[in-house]
């Protein structure tokens, strides 16, 4: 280049740089024990095809029977974790922007979790307790629909003053600046969840939650409804919305009349309307936002290229919550939750490819 020329100016998009620690999941950690059943298998152990639901002592044999009878393979799981190894896949860098919390066990099964955990660079913090053996859930998949029965065990140890109220754990908690965490947790720390939901409402942060499954709404809905009006961003499938606006005495079962509903539920953070947001497997997924409603067209796929619809719903969840922390408009969360859902449903387990091909 000739001296005194002006040289060109390069424009050049800043992209916002996200620090670590910004998207914080507490929750279940599990480790999946999954596999193709036949409908003799279900109904032996008073299995619905579709579902989830807590171990009974009539399910105890059910562990040991799957791994006898059927070709299992094993994944690291658990939903709220599932969620966020799936929001860090599609961020990719800096790694440890997801972080998350949960108990396990001093055992094999507690290992793989830290491994894989580590692998998907999530910054897991778990609480390790000797008492109890790292939880597991059985999902046991025939054609495209999965039932899973989670036996919590260590899982259902977490506790508020023995790890969330750490300084060094606590610190991660005023670091994020959103929050998620799957109704599956109500059944094991309510006044865990509820200390950080106020700590999010507080700072005027984003607070969001998961219907999770029809019987938390059912069993569950006290310690629902004391963390609502907290909540953000509420997420669910359709027979979780329906199972909830039954358990509220909605008395209707439209889905977008539902999300409504959801919606006008007494909130503490004025500054922010609820969201809601429900993912109806094939159908569109339903966006309550503002005074609107929309559907948004999930991705198509042929119904060969499904192979296991386990993690679907928190996959979207992931990829939700990944353009969320980079503070993108509802809209792109829900496409980015979409092709999320789109890649783990053509594989086996909630595992992914090396890299996303989202834009």
């Amino acid at each position: 280049m000739a001296e005194g020329e002006p040289k060109a100016k390069k424009i050049k998009v800043e992209e916002k740089k996200l620090s670590q620690n910004t998207l914080f999941g507490m929750g279940n950690p599990l480790l999946d024990i999954s596999a193709v059943v036949d409908k003799d298998f279900l109904d032996k152990f008073g299995l619905k095809p579709n579902d989830q639901i807590l171990a009974e002592d009539k399910h105890k044999a059910l562990f040991e029977e799957m791994v006898k009878k059927f070709s299992v393979e094993y994944h690291a799981g658990g939903s709220t974790q599932n969620s966020m190894k799936i929001a860090q896949w599609m961020i990719q860098e800096p790694q440890g922007v997801a972080t998350f919390f949960g108990c396990i066990g001093t055992d094999r099964f507690g290992e793989i979790l830290k491994e894989k955990a580590e692998e998907a660079h999530v910054d897991a913090r778990y609480y390790q307790q000797e008492e109890e053996p790292t939880g597991t859930c059985a999902a046991c998949i025939t054609g495209d629909n999965r039932s899973l029965v989670a036996n919590l065990a260590a899982a259902n140890c977490y506790k508020k003053d023995k790890h969330l109220d750490l300084e060094e754990n606590w610190k991660l908690v005023e670091k994020a600046k959103v929050y998620y965490i799957a109704g599956f947790f109500l059944t094991v720390s309510l006044e865990s969840i509820l200390k950080v939901a106020r700590h999010a409402s507080e700072q005027n942060k984003l607070f969001s939650l998961n219907l999770s499954a029809p019987f938390i709404s059912q069993f569950y809905k006290q310690q629902m409804m004391e963390v609502m009006p907290y909540v953000d961003i509420l997420f669910g499938n359709e027979t979780e919305a329906a199972t909830f606006a039954r358990e509220q005495g909605y008395e209707t079962e439209d889905i977008e009349e539902i999300a409504r509903k959801a919606q006008d539920l007494p909130k503490v953070n004025k500054k922010r309307q609820r969201v809601v947001v429900f993912t109806q497997g094939k159908d569109g997924t339903v966006l309550a936002k503002g005074d609107k409603v929309m559907t948004f067209p999930v991705l198509e796929i042929n119904p060969s290229d499904i192979v296991d619809t386990n993690g679907a719903g928190d996959a979207f969840v992931g990829g939700f919550l990944s353009e969320l922390v980079q503070e993108k408009p509802m809209e792109q969360c829900v496409r980015a939750g979409h092709y999320a859902a789109n890649v783990i449903i053509r594989r086996a387990g909630c595992t992914f490819p090396d890299k996303p091909d989202f834009h």
